[in-house]
């Protein structure tokens, strides 16, 4: 069983995911998971498909229709760890004022510890009382088993102390 990774950006419409779930199952694949948004006009995504061996190229022509409204890049995966591998996962919410380098210093302090980001979600809102703009962001990770918590967690503590936003870790 072939694990692909669909990359999808296109001009936001009605029916996009529509089209790229007919050519999916059309040639057999089976859609496994997706994170897929409207930003800004445009339509972006990325798609976990498993799909027999011996279709992978039906798939990847199939996807090739939809030239002119998705752009579709195909990338190799591979079969997820039992979930029984990992001792737990770790979901921190930062919240605070908006400003260039927010993402790079939230960011960098995870993989320092040498844990990989499993997703990171953020967006920008006005500040209700204040004015101005919220940056919140929400970045889940694993640790492997046997793994500890807390050098991680304090990198990341003493980060939102450095850059002034509230910190949650879960």
């Amino acid at each position: 069983m072939a694990h692909l990774v669909l990359t999808v950006v296109g001009d936001d419409r009605p029916g996009l995911v529509n089209a790229l779930a007919e050519q999916v199952s059309a040639v057999g694949g089976n859609w496994e998971r997706s994170e897929l948004a409207e930003l800004a006009g445009a339509f972006a995504g990325i798609v976990l498909v498993t799909i027999e061996d011996d279709r992978e190229a039906d798939l990847v022509a199939a996807l090739e229709g939809l030239e002119g409204m998705l752009r579709v890049t195909v990338h190799g995966g591979r079969a997820i760890a039992p979930a029984d591998a990992v001792e737990r996962s770790l979901e921190v919410t930062v919240l605070g004022n908006d400003r260039p380098g927010i993402v790079r210093d939230v960011t960098a302090a995870i993989p320092a510890h040498t844990l990989s980001i499993d997703t990171f979600r953020s967006r920008t809102l006005d500040a209700p009382m204040a004015g101005g703009t919220l940056f919140e962001a929400t970045v889940a990770f694993r640790l492997p088993a046997g793994a500890d918590a807390a050098p991680v967690t304090t990198a990341l503590e003493e980060l939102a102390g450095e850059i002034q936003v509230d910190l949650t870790v879960a």
